[in-house]
């Protein structure tokens, strides 16, 4: 017995001496990972209790034995952020961007008061900012962007007086921005407030912050008043985007505000001024004697007879001066008409041009029955007296006009219900797609002119603009850019009747689903009326030089119903449609969307789509998920099974349930390269079963969607 207690003694002397115990500050941090409940890549496997400290652990960085700096950049952490990290009375860095993290800013980590840097973008923490954030003394780095924080912006933000960095784009904050803006954070050198909802005033003072470099976007809010000449202070290489707000009056013309392009003010209806193309009107200028030309002091003189002495007042005119003045009109209505029939004849007198099957537009060929192919006998639509208008550009100036677009060489790329698209090529080589809607709707033109120019300001690189459009009684145009690689359904599975094709690789197709992505996030989130498409499908996905893609005819379902098209809204859909009965509905930028045995493209349509009647965005998020899961099988949504059909959501599921190997799933084009790709590729496929869940609410939003995916650790970039 003695030896087993000295034994035991022993070993347990030897344990407390081998063992020490783990500091304050490693708990904290245990704290922050028990916080934490996925960590996919297991970046937080070596923090452990068993260590004295955790300088060791990874993203932790120590001096002096003491945490100065968390950094966790990147790796899927989903969790939260407690208030133990408000312990580390050291800490000088934080960077978490681009995990998942969320839930409110805690206030115990505004507690540390030596905090430098504070990034957290790229994740979806919520609610105000805290009061105490006027706390952090030393703070020099804030971004908060791509988050879902909303309130007002505190006015403790003004006592961080070292802030050199505030990035608090992207989130959803509303109210005016601070009054003494300008006069608190003299430090500022970068300040990004776009893609909010601020409203009010700017700032007068704001041309205080002289330290500001690059760009000061303060762009897509809701500000309102005058921009403050003061603004022009600050320095001349700063450039100032206030675009897509509520801003109003004449643009100031000093400093850092001359010589800057429409794109910084554009989206401001009431602004005036250069550079816009919206001159202002200065009524107390118009008022004043010095606005008008010099006149005599006599002027008008004494009434004159024709032999240069005074005639009676009340007799008016002499007889000379009223023959002068018919006679002038005469002349002037003569050459007028004269003019008019020389256009005329210029423009519909000739019988060049090609007919609708591929070799331009008709001219001639009928008289005045097809003038120019795009409108039937204009004279009776004159006589009628409806209103006719030349071409229309939404947004900004168009380097054509109607008479360049008509003469061009124009090629039917498809027809369907809407109309026909063309592609035009101006004699300067400029390439256009000029889509044709439906005749009718000639007593509808504001409500037209409302959604096309609506449209037409849309402007995201994922997104085809709209550059003009047109309008008469008999004929309604829409102007594109053109886009030369064809539709995403064609790179995926070929044109029929034209094979070989070439196969996209793994990287190319990350590339497109991103960009289709942002450009759904700009629609639904962004865009002016947080638009839904409705048709989204391989075919709407056009594909650039460089296989980038563009989202292509969104808002065609309300132009077609105006113009009394067919529209494109997935609320057509009726679930007795049948495969083999449905018909396409939409262009590509080379073909129309077709397939050699049915159309399909009411498979990506979400499965409630033809029960309710106001479209959702959550429409588009399935549509996508549909769109994904091509891209990753290579296959149409529809799958033969047997004898049998099947979509290709259930089939998915099926193969799911059934456990079998990606590889069984893969597109064969993608198989080769699947084994240093597989873990992508089932993130991506996670991502669509998302998209394509059965309730709508259950489904994640496209901003989510795209932060994911920009999450992914790809190597395309």
């Amino acid at each position: 017995m003695l030896c087993v207690f000295v034994c035991l003694v022993l070993v347990l002397c030897n344990f407390n001496g081998f063992v020490e115990p783990l500091n304050g500050e490693g708990y904290a941090l245990l704290s922050f990972k028990q916080s934490i409940y996925e960590d996919p890549e297991g970046f937080l496997s070596n923090w452990n209790s068993s260590d004295e400290n955790p300088c060791s652990w990874n993203g932790v960085v120590c001096k002096e034995q003491r945490v100065v700096s968390v950094s966790i950049p990147r790796k899927k952490l989903y969790g939260f952020l407690p208030s133990s990290l408000g312990s580390l009375s050291d800490l000088r860095h934080v960077n978490l961007r681009n995990n998942k993290f969320f839930g409110s800013l805690p206030t115990g980590l505004l507690e540390l008061q030596g905090l430098q840097s504070l990034v957290l973008y790229g994740n979806s923490f919520s609610g105000p900012l805290p009061n105490d954030i006027g706390k952090l003394k030393y703070l020099q780095t804030l971004d908060l962007s791509q988050n879902f924080f909303n309130g007002s912006l505190s006015t403790s933000i003004l006592q961080c007086k070292r802030l050199k960095t505030l990035d608090l784009s992207q989130n959803n904050f509303t109210g005016p921005l601070p009054d003494r803006f300008g006069t608190g954070l003299v430090s500022l050198e970068k300040l990004d407030l776009s893609f909010n909802n601020f409203n009010g005033s700017i700032p007068g003072n704001m041309g205080n912050l002289t330290s500001l470099q690059g760009t000061v976007d303060l762009s897509h809010n809701l500000l309102s008043g005058s921009i403050p000449a003061s603004l022009g202070n600050l320095p001349e290489k700063v450039y100032i985007d206030l675009s897509y707000n509520n801003l109003s009056g004449p643009i100031p013309k000093s400093g850092a505000l001359t010589n800057r392009g429409p794109t910084a003010f554009i989206g401001n209806p009431g602004l005036c001024g250069t550079p816009l193309k919206n001159p202002c009107s200065d009524t107390s200028s118009a008022n004043s004697p010095s606005s008008y030309p010099f006149l005599p002091d006599n002027y008008p003189p004494e009434n004159l007879g024709d032999d240069g002495g005074k005639i009676e007042k009340g007799r008016g005119l002499s007889k000379g001066a009223v023959v002068a003045i018919i006679v002038s009109d005469v002349i002037g209505i003569c050459l007028v008409g004269l003019l008019f029939s020389y256009c005329y004849l210029k423009i519909c007198g000739s019988d060049e041009g090609k007919d609708e099957n591929g070799y331009g537009f008709e001219k001639g060929k009928k008289g005045k029955q097809e003038c120019f192919g795009f409108w039937k006998d204009e004279s009776k639509t004159l006589l009628e007296n409806v209103e006719q208008h030349d071409l229309v550009p939404p947004d900004t100036h168009v380097a054509f006009d109607l008479d360049e677009l008509l003469k061009a060489s124009a090629f039917v790329l498809g027809k369907n219900r809407i109309g026909i698209v063309y592609k035009v090529v101006l004699e300067n080589g400029l390439t256009l797609a000029v889509r044709r809607l439906g005749e009718g709707g000639s007593q509808r033109f504001k409500e037209f002119q409302r959604e096309v120019e609506a449209i037409g300001k849309l402007r995201h690189p994922n997104i085809v603009p709209l550059r003009a459009y047109y309008w008469s009684v008999n004929e309604k145009l829409l102007i594109y850019d053109y886009i030369p690689n064809g539709s995403l359904e064609i790179a995926l599975h070929g044109k029929p009747g034209i094979v070989p094709f070439m196969p996209l690789s793994w990287s190319v197709r990350c590339r497109i689903i991103k960009g289709i992505a942002k450009g759904l996030v700009y629609l639904h989130e962004f865009s002016p009326k947080k638009y839904v498409h409705g048709d989204l499908k391989p075919s709407n996905i056009l594909l650039g030089r460089n296989m980038e893609p563009h989202i292509s005819n969104f808002g065609l379902g309300c132009l077609a119903n105006i113009t009394g098209g067919s529209p494109t809204l997935q609320s057509n859909r009726t679930p007795a449609d049948k495969p083999q009965e449905r018909q396409s509905r939409s262009v590509s930028s080379e073909v129309t969307s077709t397939n050699s045995s049915s159309d399909l493209g009411t498979y990506y349509q979400a499965p409630e789509a033809g029960k309710v009647v106001n479209p959702s965005q959550k429409w588009d998020i399935y549509s996508y998920g549909v769109i994904l899961l091509g891209m990753i099988t290579g296959r149409t949504p529809v799958i033969n099974v047997g004898s049998s059909e099947m979509d290709i959501v259930h089939w998915i599921q099926l193969c799911i349930e059934e456990k079998k190997a990606l590889a069984d799933v893969l597109d064969p084009y993608l198989v080769p390269t699947a084994d240093k790709e597989e873990e992508e590729i089932t993130a991506v496929l996670k991502i669509a079963m998302a998209c394509v869940h059965s309730s709508p609410e259950r489904r994640p939003t496209m901003r989510h969607i795209s932060n994911a995916l920009d999450r992914l650790a790809t190597s395309i970039d």
